[in-house]
């Protein structure tokens, strides 16, 4: 008879759903039931939509597609390219953060001039979290930057042993500052990039990179996916974008290292679900939670995936642990991969 173990609600804190706007790839509905599958119970959108949510009426818009679509709870990031300084007022009590890109990415939304990024810094309100994507100098950039204004700061999707040092040094100074890894930036590395599938943002680095990043997981807070799907028609060709989905294979991945003794249990729940309320600032109900078999064993397969783009990198590899039931503020919303609420289910989470 299965071991059925029981695990608070994962909450993934970096997913692009694409809605609006490039729905033919992933939208409020497949997106989050997607995440059900996969065992999170709550995600948190980034703004780097076709049309940037840079701006009130775009951010009022996605809400309300978000509150009408999403099956899991979820919250919503609002974006800046150093030029919408005004709309802070506006917005700051409907989302669970900023979001800024320092380095190309999907949308080519990043800050080039310095200077506004400090604008950024200064006037983003203390109480909410800085997500930055920052790679190479930009990292310094804005860990100066987070200490010169006190602000929270969050780096996301960490790929090499320099990022990481970096940030374990400022940690150390006293920086109330926090960072996130991707499965896909622990399980694969640059000699599996033999196709467009494989290119992501920042790149996959090499093995002893890697391992370091294995070797230090206290010094990570979280386990975020940034789910970003693409259709495989863009990712075969010439300049593939960069990004991957992953909201359905983070959790077995995950129980798969238990097995192999790379991380315990205990770390998944520090770094999937204490670590992101810590960071943003708001509380899970005690009802939320999911029931997993973790010995169960099977293969990744793109015909099972409950994402849009329909496929996974990951598609072949066997990993033990499979999800069994999802409880959302203890209603039961998924059994065996069937979905048993309407569209509009889940909450907006609403950080203090």
């Amino acid at each position: 008879m299965a071991t059925i173990v029981r695990l608070p609600g994962l909450i993934d804190i970096h997913v692009h759903l694409r809605d609006p706007g490039q729905i033919s790839k992933e939208d409020f509905y497949t997106g989050t039931y997607a995440a059900l599958a996969g065992g999170v119970t709550t995600v948190f959108d980034m703004p780097n939509n076709l049309e940037p949510i840079f701006w009130h009426d775009k951010l009022f818009e996605k809400l309300k597609i978000a509150g009408n679509k999403a099956v899991c709870d979820w919250g919503l990031y609002f974006g800046s390219d150093g030029k919408n300084i005004e709309e802070f007022p506006k917005i700051i009590d409907k989302v669970v953060g900023l979001k800024i890109y320092l380095n190309l990415t999907t949308g080519r939304f990043s800050i080039e001039d310095d200077s506004l990024v400090e604008k950024v810094f200064k006037n983003w309100p203390q109480n909410k979290v800085i997500v930055v994507h920052a790679e190479g100098k930009k990292v310094d950039l804005v860990i100066e930057l987070a200490f010169k204004y006190r602000k929270k700061l969050h780096i996301t999707h960490i790929n090499d042993r320099i990022m990481l040092e970096k940030i374990i040094e400022a940690k150390k100074s006293g920086l109330a500052m926090t960072c996130d890894v991707t499965p896909h930036h622990l399980f694969l590395n640059k000699n599996n990039i033999t196709a467009g599938l494989f290119v992501v943002k920042p790149p996959l680095a090499g093995k002893r990179d890697v391992e370091f990043l294995w070797n230090h997981l206290d010094a990570i807070d979280c386990i975020a996916t940034d789910h970003a799907p693409h259709t495989l028609k863009e990712k075969d060709t010439t300049s593939p974008p960069g990004g991957i989905p992953g909201l359905e294979t983070m959790l077995p991945l995950m129980l798969t290292a238990v097995i192999d003794k790379r991380l315990s249990i205990k770390d998944i729940i520090r770094m999937t679900n204490t670590n992101p309320q810590k960071i943003f600032g708001f509380s899970q109900d005690e009802d939320t939670y999911i029931e997993v078999d973790p010995q169960e064993k099977y293969l990744i397969e793109n015909k099972g995936l409950n994402t849009k783009c329909g496929w996974s990198p990951f598609a072949g590899r066997e990993v033990e642990g499979r999800v069994k039931t999802v409880f959302i503020r203890g209603k039961k919303v998924l059994e065996n991969n069937k979905l048993l609420v309407a569209p509009g289910f889940g909450k907006r989470i609403n950080p203090d």
